[in-house]
């Protein structure tokens, strides 16, 4: 099962808007990947790096105890996830399925980093590894969406068919700043898109891309 939402919703109402949703996913008070981390795993062990000299802090990859049992994690710390933390986590997903340790993920990510030194980094094929690697694994891979969910960059570490989504999170094939820019709208019609692109945790359920909204842990 996945982890309990720690964040929440005023009220425990779901986002009555998309823009809602994305002001949820942004607030600097939510909870992060750290603090799902900690209250799900009575103790954890950390792997870092993508045995090609790179490291990104802001992907937290390793294994953990859950009741006794052990579960590979990666998780995303709501930064743009650079090449070597795609590659990190490929390689934790790979080994736990060697090792036939089931997988959780936690996603929350605006979108894969896209600078020129995330290019020089080789991000395309980073991702495209990270799909495969999940793709492949045999072991029970679980994902919960606990805050931005952006683009492919948070796709990759989204399990088919076993996706959860906390009340204050939100997925997207792009921000909805961006969609604007994109249709030649102006700024102030951001929060309008957002509707439009029915990104809420609700929507993602009733569009078959989430199985549920998690409750409170």
């Amino acid at each position: 099962a996945p982890p309990g939402a720690l964040g929440g919703v005023p009220g425990g109402v779901p986002p009555k808007t998309g823009w809602d949703a994305v002001r949820l996913a942004r607030h600097p008070d939510r909870p992060r990947a750290e603090a799902y981390l900690d209250a799900y795993f009575g103790l954890r062990l950390t792997l870092s790096g993508d045995r090609a000299g790179g490291t990104d802090p802001g992907m937290l990859c390793g294994f953990g105890l859950r009741e006794g049992r052990a579960v590979a994690y990666a998780a995303q710390c709501g930064t743009a996830t650079r090449p070597a933390g795609y590659r990190t986590a490929a390689r934790v997903i790979r080994l736990a399925d060697r090792l036939g340790i089931p997988v959780l993920t936690l996603v929350d990510t605006p979108g894969a980093a896209n600078d020129a030194a995330a290019e020089h980094a080789g991000a395309g094929a980073a991702i495209a590894d990270t799909f495969a690697a999940l793709a492949a694994a045999t072991v029970p891979v679980t994902t919960l969406l606990i805050g931005e969910g952006g683009s492919g960059g948070a796709l990759a570490l989204a399990a088919p068919g076993n996706t959860w989504v906390t009340p204050d999170s939100y997925f997207s094939v792009i921000a909805p700043e961006l969609a604007a820019a994109i249709l030649k709208r102006p700024a102030s019609e951001a929060a309008s898109t957002a509707d439009q692109l029915r990104i809420r945790p609700q929507d993602l359920v009733a569009l078959g891309v989430a199985r549920g909204v998690v409750g409170p842990a």
